[in-house]
């Protein structure tokens, strides 16, 4: 056997020293969570180049800025994974099959409708962390729970400018 096939063979599992069961739990619960941040990052992509009305310009920018926030979370959510022993995400198929926000692929949506529904996406989106970080807890995982809690903090913000946008505009 050469060496190439030998390595085909070869385990991905990374020896984490938290268990067979933390690494089953956390990494499940975190492909969950990075499916819903890839589609909530497409969505808010999806309105920032949709958008338009009279608040075009700030809602354009700071959907771009939400977006950003978004993406920044993926690499270390998926590194994390493997650095506990499991196997993440590999496609836009896999995404798509633990995906828990759902899409939205309508030719016109109200600016309106758009911040409400990214409104209530990342507020599901900060349940969701809180749910991981308590399964971390259980199983001793700091390390992915301080990732968690900064994250919260931010998706927590973006529910904050949302709604505070929405009141502002009566919608």
């Amino acid at each position: 056997m050469t060496h190439t096939h030998a390595s085909r063979g070869a385990s991905l599992h990374t020896p984490s020293g938290l268990g067979a069961d933390a690494t089953r739990d956390i990494s499940g619960g975190a492909n969950a969570l990075l499916a819903d941040i890839f589609a909530l990052f497409m969505k808010t992509k999806n309105f920032h180049w949709h958008m338009s009305g009279a608040s075009f310009r700030d809602w354009h920018l700071m959907l771009d800025d939400q977006s950003d926030e978004l993406l920044a979370m993926t690499d270390p959510l998926a590194e994390r994974v493997r650095k506990l022993g499991g196997l993440t995400l590999t496609s836009i198929g896999a995404i798509a099959a633990r995906q828990r926000i759902a899409d939205n692929d309508a030719e016109f949506v109200h600016p309106h409708e758009m911040l409400a529904e990214l409104r209530s996406d990342n507020a599901d989106l900060a349940a969701r962390m809180r749910a991981l970080h308590g399964v971390c807890d259980e199983h001793n995982d700091v390390a992915t729970a301080s990732l968690l809690e900064n994250w919260i903090d931010e998706t927590e913000k973006r529910v904050w400018f949302l709604f505070e946008i929405l009141r502002s505009t009566n919608a």
